[in-house]
């Protein structure tokens, strides 16, 4: 019974950070939401095991442990999408789009 309840909350709590998020461009290029989510996932997971391992619940601990993942998760993201010009150099584009270069990068 543990493992559907955990199974049920970890779908629900999927579906809720897997809205939509679109640059100008029309689409999906929104790092904090996909930081968030690997977060929340990450942290249900340890959460879950850590909860097994205490006198917490499975249920609670990985509710505990998605929320804080989460919040993590998307605090550290950074909002940067790396292109690489006609010279081979990579490049992000700031808020006024202009072009941002970091020539000792070399995966764009």
């Amino acid at each position: 019974m543990r493992v559907s309840t955990f199974a049920i909350m970890l779908g629900a709590a999927s579906l809720s950070l897997g809205g939509c998020a679109s640059n100008r461009y029309g689409y999906n290029d929104n790092r904090q939401l996909e930081r968030a989510a690997a977060g929340a996932a990450i942290g249900a997971a340890a959460g879950a095991a850590v909860g097994a391992a205490t006198d917490l619940e499975i249920e609670e601990g990985a509710a505990i442990g998605a929320v804080a993942g989460g919040v993590i998760g998307a605090a550290t993201a950074n909002d940067r999408r790396w292109h690489r010009d006609n010279r081979g150099y990579c490049y992000y584009l700031d808020r006024y789009d202009r072009r941002v270069y970091d020539y000792d990068r070399r995966s764009c």
